[in-house]
């Protein structure tokens, strides 16, 4: 995978990171919220969160393992 794709990927990544996050928001402003799924939610936050790190520090390492190329 390159680092474009890395990077791509982390853009993704965020998107439902975000998509997430709003709907958490979402469940703590209602009376009829849901503790399971805010669990459930920040759970997934987690994973995402993690997983964006994870393409990023591909991405770097792409970067440098090019640089060293050229």
């Amino acid at each position: 995978m390159s680092g474009d794709d890395s990077l791509t990927r982390a853009e993704e990544l965020l998107t439902r990171l975000e998509a997430a996050r709003a709907e958490l928001e979402q469940l703590s402003q209602g009376e009829s919220g849901s503790p399971e799924r805010a669990i459930e939610l920040l759970g997934e936050l987690a994973e995402l969160a993690k997983a964006v790190e994870e393409e990023l520090e591909r991405a770097q390492r792409q970067a440098e393992s090019g640089d060293a190329q050229s």
